[in-house]
């Protein structure tokens, strides 16, 4: 019979399984590769998981590394982002196993925090860290809607718990959960994946269903992740073709009813309300202003009025 301890023991000394889902971006991916080969914890393992269409450049990066660790897929065609996401579950080999996003970089800690994690909260079906923010060129830089979600974290000084209705109130607060940072365990995950019929918000759907189901989320208050934003990114592309509203407004509802069937009134009350992403729209529309871009101001107001 396997104790608490020796559950731990075996979390920290497995390798974490790291998959990439890539589509383009050689240089970025370039950068990926180098900062899980600079982890402390030297026990991971890699898989690049190419849905580019051209399948090219990816695979001679993969082997001009040299790297036993660093392995190469390529995927029939071109599946899609959350399609992609699912494969990536699909073939990581390990119990524990997270998406690293092929323009972003792993901050040397970060192995070594999910292993912690894991082995402190043994229960949880997904771990996450807080993330820092970097430019196309891999620089710090200030991001208010990413520096607010530190604002919106439950206040306490020990790991971040997510359970039951107090956790989805706090996610629909403001979704403070940096989706690349999530470290799955593929266990407690079972055959639960991203829906892909969202193309934004399919982590945070996926975050409530396994809330729904009574799972446990946690989480580190430290920054073990590099977040890339930049123009090119799928998130800056769908803000501004008003996508990621659409779909979060749809979602937010849903998951009012949800919550509504569960009785629990609270979380529903704070997901009908959409508070956070009213504010978003109101500060995309105010920036846009700022710097002479009025067409995209009201396109942003629009919408935020016919809701």
């Amino acid at each position: 019979m396997r104790t608490a301890s020796s559950e731990a023991g075996a979390v920290a000394g497995a390798p974490l399984a790291l998959a990439v889902p890539y589509y383009a971006g050689l240089d970025y991916l370039g950068e990926a590769l180098e900062s899980a080969r600079a982890q402390r914890d030297e026990a991971w393992t890699l898989t690049v998981v190419d849905d580019s269409p051209e399948k090219r450049g990816a695979r001679e990066l993969v082997e001009s590394l040299g790297d036993p660790r660093v392995s190469y897929l390529a995927n029939p065609g071109t599946l899609g982002m959350v399609p992609c996401w699912n494969r990536c579950l699909e073939v990581a080999e390990g119990e524990l196993v997270t998406l690293l996003h092929a323009d972003d970089r792993l901050l040397p800690d970060y192995v070594d925090t999910m292993k912690s994690l894991a082995a402190a909260h043994p229960e949880a079906v997904a771990l996450f860290c807080a993330a820092e923010t970097i430019d196309a060129r891999g620089a710090r830089r200030f991001s208010l809607q990413d520096d607010v979600k530190r604002f919106l974290v439950p206040r306490g000084s020990g790991d971040v718990v997510l359970a039951g209705e107090h956790g989805l109130r706090a996610l629909m607060r403001g979704n403070f959960v940096v989706c690349p940072t999530l470290c799955w365990r593929r266990a407690k995950l079972g055959e639960r994946r991203f829906d892909p019929r969202w193309k934004q918000v399919q982590d945070l759907d996926l975050l409530a269903r396994l809330l729904f189901d009574d799972e446990t989320i946690a989480g580190s208050r430290t920054s073990s992740y590099s977040y890339r934003r930049h123009a090119a990114n799928t998130t800056a592309k769908q803000t501004e073709s008003l996508l990621r509203f659409e779909e979060e407004f749809a979602l937010f509802e849903r998951i009012a009813r949800s919550a509504d069937g569960r009785g629990w009134k609270s979380a529903a009350r704070v997901s009908r309300r959409k508070t956070i992403l009213r504010l978003h729209l109101a500060w995309r529309a105010l920036v846009s202003t700022a710097t002479l871009r009025p067409a995209a101001a009201g396109r942003y107001l629009r919408f935020l009025f016919s809701r």
